[in-house]
C-alpha cells in the first residue's frame, strides 16, 4: 500500500473508537465490533504480516526539500515506514480482537513517544497522524506509561502548532497561505480530535474556516494551483484539509467540507472544480509554469509526477475521504478505484471497486 492510500486509510480510521469516558466523541467513523468473524480481513492479515516488525524511531525525520539519497531523506522515509504500521495493527485489533496485535500497536507508540521530538515542520510531520489515530483506537488498552506519553506527545503537537497558526495569522507569505498552512491544520485538527480537548477542537474548527478562506478562491480553485500549476499540489492542499474537517466532525453539526469561509469559498467548491480532472474530461500538464524551483529539480531528478500529463488516479485518495461525509463524490471515488483495505475496514460506507 503506496503513502497517499494509507494517507487516506489513516483518516478514515480516525475515530473508530465511539467516545472518551465522558462520553465525548473521539472521532467520525465507526468500526466493526471485535469478533473471529474478521480474523480473515484484509487488514488484519495484513498486519500479522508485520507483527515481527520493529520499530525504527527517529528523534528528528526530514524528507521536505530533499531528494531521495539527500541528506537524512532515506533513513526518514524508512522510519515513517512505521507510522502506517502502527496505524495497520491498531485497526486490526479493533477489528479482530487479537492481543498480539494491540501488543504491536503499543510497541510502535511506545517507541515514538519516548524518541520524537517535534520541527513544526507540517510537510515532514504530517502523516504523524497515523500515530495519532492509532493511538485513539487503543487508548483506553494501552499500558498506562504508552498512553501518557503519546498523550503528552500528541499535546505537544498540538499547541506548538496552534502557536505556529496563531503567529501567522493575517500573513500573506506564500507558506503561510498554501499546502504547508493546510497541513498544520491537519495536525492541528487531528491531534486535537485524538485529545478530545475542547479548546484545541473550537481552534482548529476556526483556523481551518480561515485558512478556506485564504487558500481557496470563491471559484474553487486553490493559491497551490496557480503557485505551481499542477494539480498534484491541488490534491496535496486538498487531502489535509478534507482530513482536519473529517476528524472535527463529531464536534459540530455542520458538515465542514460544505461550510462557507468568509469570502464565499469551501472545500466542496475546491473539490468541485477539481472533479472534471479526476473525471478525466479534462487533462493538464503538471508544472508547465510552476514558480517553485525545486519542482524543476525534481523534474530533472526524474521523480514521478513531476511533469507530463496529470494522472487522475493521483486523486482516488482525495475523493474517497470526501465522500464519506459527501455522498456525491461515492461514484467518482468507485470510477477512481482502489480503496485500501484498511479504509475498507472503518467506512464500508465508502464504495469499492
Amino acid at each position: 500500500m503506496n503513502t497517499r492510500h494509507f494517507m487516506t486509510a489513516a483518516l478514515l480510521a480516525l475515530a473508530c473508537v465511539a467516545a472518551h469516558a465522558d462520553d465525548t466523541p473521539r472521532w467520525w467513523c465507526p468500526l466493526a465490533t471485535p469478533s473471529p468473524a474478521h480474523a480473515n480481513d484484509a487488514v488484519v492479515t495484513e498486519a500479522l504480516a508485520h507483527l515481527d516488525a520493529q520499530p525504527h524511531p527517529m528523534a528528528h525525520v526530514h524528507t521536505q526539500g530533499l531528494l531521495p539519497h539527500q541528506g537524512i531523506h532515506d533513513a526518514s522515509d524508512e522510519a515513517e515506514h512505521d507510522w502506517p504500521l502502527a496505524l495497520r495493527a491498531a485497526v486490526a485489533w479493533r477489528l479482530s480482537g487479537k492481543p498480539e496485535l494491540l501488543q504491536q500497536t503499543a510497541r510502535y507508540l511506545d517507541a515514538w513517544a519516548n524518541t520524537y521530538q517535534p520541527d513544526f515542520n507540517p510537510i515532514d510531520e504530517t502523516n504523524l497522524a497515523n500515530l495519532f489515530q492509532a493511538y485513539a483506537l487503543a487508548r483506553d488498552a494501552l499500558p498506562a506509561a504508552t498512553r501518557n506519553a503519546m498523550a503528552t506527545l500528541i499535546r505537544r503537537i498540538a499547541e506548538g502548532y496552534l502557536a505556529r497558526l496563531q503567529a501567522k495569522a493575517g500573513s500573506t507569505y506564500i507558506n503561510d497561505i498554501n499546502n504547508w498552512q493546510s497541513h498544520r491544520i491537519k495536525l492541528l485538527a487531528t491531534s486535537a480530535a485524538a485529545l478530545g480537548d475542547p479548546h484545541l477542537v473550537a481552534a482548529a474548527r476556526e483556523r481551518l474556516m480561515i485558512q478556506v478562506a485564504a487558500n481557496i478562491r470563491p471559484d474553487g480553485s486553490t493559491v497551490d494551483f496557480a503557485q505551481r500549476d499542477a494539480l498534484h499540489y491541488v490534491t496535496y492542499d486538498l487531502e489535509p484539509l478534507v482530513q482536519a474537517a473529517l476528524a472535527l466532525s463529531p464536534y459540530g453539526k455542520d458538515n465542514l467540507l460544505e461550510a462557507r469561509s468568509a469570502t464565499g469559498s469551501s472545500i466542496a467548491a475546491a473539490l468541485d472544480w477539481l472533479e472534471p480532472y479526476a473525471e478525466g474530461r479534462r487533462t493538464h500538464q503538471e508544472f508547465v509554469h510552476t514558480s517553485e524551483p525545486f519542482d524543476i529539480e525534481r523534474q530533472k531528478a526524474g521523480l514521478k509526477g513531476y511533469g507530463g500529463t496529470w494522472d487522475p488516479y493521483n486523486s482516488a485518495a482525495l475523493y474517497a475521504q470526501a465522500a464519506v461525509s459527501m455522498p456525491k463524490y461515492r461514484a467518482l471515488a468507485e470510477r477512481l478505484g482502489h480503496v485500501p483495505p484498511v479504509l475498507q475496514a472503518c467506512a464500508p460506507s465508502v464504495p469499492t471497486k
